[in-house]
């Protein structure tokens, strides 16, 4: 593998990319990129595609929340290629396959430029399934009038489009990873949800009955019609609970962390501490479990649409049995309360899969959890050499790498693992029960954690704006 890397290393270094910044960048500069590409995400995701008929079907439509594309617009693919591609390389990086060093520039130039190439691949592997298995159709209208009655060509021209949107989410990403403050994934995350969420607590339009579906507007016209609350009102107040209760569950569980003294080598006096979070690698992981999930279930979808249904069959895009049920994500009430009503599945099924699920998320988010830390460079190693780097020790301990990272060894392996099984069976119990605006247990957890992290990072950032200096401290320069 490592022959091969280096051979490719000339094509990896010329993969475009977005120029970093070559010195500091002011902290309002930074919100004005962040922002720029929010208000840039939410135009594109109001483009539709060129020559799409009204009738297409959205392949990933169950996954849209964690996804963070529009359906049917010209970033329908949404960060699937990106988290997929991510999903490859750090289970190749994870089982010391991919022996690439990021802690050196040569190593992270390498990594970056794999990174591309894979999301590339993996964007035209997401895209061609919707084209190909007969989801996206074009119009037949606009087939006789402009092409010629070839449908084929303007099949070709929505699929270039959705390559295009691919692209300008991976460029987009990256402004904001080097120019802006969090990442662009994240902040993706955060505004479609945010949208789901805000229409699910005050949509006025009625949906499946006479009410409106917005959770507020619901509950005031079932009050002044003289509805039954019991009847139409109850999945929304279960969806409710839930979701107050994941809200104020992840920013407890945010702040709950384990902080190692620190002091520095020469400045006498000059102490701080590093903190090591309950949920230590973020609850992005739970994204490449959910998305590994998801692509699984697309590749089922796929071959069903095309005829071949010997992994499971499908009833529009919802599973109805095989293989694809067991391994489909549970997504609320009615995916598993079978005494309310009939599922068309045995209870043993129907617990099966609910166990399934759980195994999945649980193990997966462990697993990746402990991937991530040693690819975004947070593992004990890693960590340990930055200590060092910023000049600072644990007190009591000789200022030695190795020292400090058998140090380190005691909590950051152990937390990592504890906090992705922790989150893993959050997610599972509250897609269980659902939350408002459909956005899935699993979405509405991501959301609320990146939003903290991210007024972390804000916070963190205008401190270092006040204080110069402390950027060259933590490395931030």
């Amino acid at each position: 593998m490592g022959n091969l890397l280096d051979r490719m290393e000339p094509l990896l270094a010329a993969m475009p990319a977005v120029r970093s910044p070559e010195g500091h960048v002011h902290f309002k500069n930074k919100l004005m990129w962040t922002a720029g590409i929010l208000v840039l995400y939410f135009i594109l995701s109001n483009v539709p595609l060129f020559g799409l008929d009204t009738s297409s079907l959205d392949l990933f439509q169950a996954w849209r929340a964690l996804l963070a594309g529009a359906s049917g617009s010209i970033i329908h693919l949404g960060i699937g290629p990106i988290v997929t591609a991510s999903i490859v390389l750090q289970l190749l990086k994870g089982a010391d396959i991919l022996q690439i060093d990021t802690s050196e520039t040569r190593g992270q130039v390498m990594y970056m430029g794999l990174q591309k190439i894979l999301i590339l691949v993996m964007i035209v592997i997401e895209a061609a399934p919707n084209i190909v298995g007969g989801f996206m159709k074009p119009n037949a209208t606009l087939v006789q009038s402009v092409f010629g009655g070839s449908s084929l060509t303007l099949m070709l021209l929505i699929f270039i489009q959705l390559c295009v949107g691919g692209i300008l989410i991976v460029l987009m990403d990256e402004v904001v990873t080097k120019w802006g403050i969090g990442s662009g994934v994240g902040l993706f995350i955060i505004a479609g949800i945010s949208q789901s969420l805000i229409n699910g607590f005050l949509n006025w339009t009625p949906v499946s009955d006479a009410y409106p579906v917005g959770f507020f507007p619901r509950l005031v016209a079932i009050g002044l019609g003289g509805g039954n609350y019991l009847q139409y009102f109850g999945k929304d107040l279960l969806a409710f609970i839930t979701t107050i209760a994941i809200f104020l569950i992840i920013v407890y569980v945010e702040s709950t962390r384990i902080e190692i003294p620190l002091a520095h080598a020469q400045v006498r006096g000059a102490r701080a501490r590093f903190p090591v979070k309950l949920i230590y690698a973020s609850v992005l992981p739970m994204i490449l479990v959910r998305v590994l999930q998801a692509n699984i279930q697309m590749f089922g979808l796929f071959l069903s649409n095309i005829g071949i249904k010997i992994f499971g069959a499908f009833d529009g895009q919802k599973p109805t049995g095989g293989l694809m049920y067991f391994l489909a994500p549970v997504n609320g009430p009615t995916d598993w309360m079978w005494w309310v009503t009939d599922l068309g599945h045995a209870p043993w099924e129907i617990l099966t899969r609910m166990g399934i699920d759980t195994f999945i998320m649980v193990v997966g988010g462990a697993l990746f959890a402990l991937f991530w830390i040693k690819t975004a460079g947070l593992d004990s190693k890693d960590v340990a050499r930055q200590i060092q780097m910023s000049g600072m020790s644990i007190p009591g301990y000789r200022r030695n790498p190795q020292v400090l990272e058998k140090y380190l060894d005691r909590y950051i392996p152990r937390v990592t693992v504890i906090g992705g099984v922790f989150i893993g069976l959050l997610s599972v119990v509250a897609n269980l029960f659902g939350v408002i605006g459909s956005v899935s247990g699993t979405g509405l957890l991501l959301t609320v954690s990146i939003t903290y992290r991210l007024y972390e990072e804000i916070a963190s950032q205008q401190i270092m704006e006040m204080y110069p200096f402390m950027r060259q401290f933590f490395g931030k320069e």
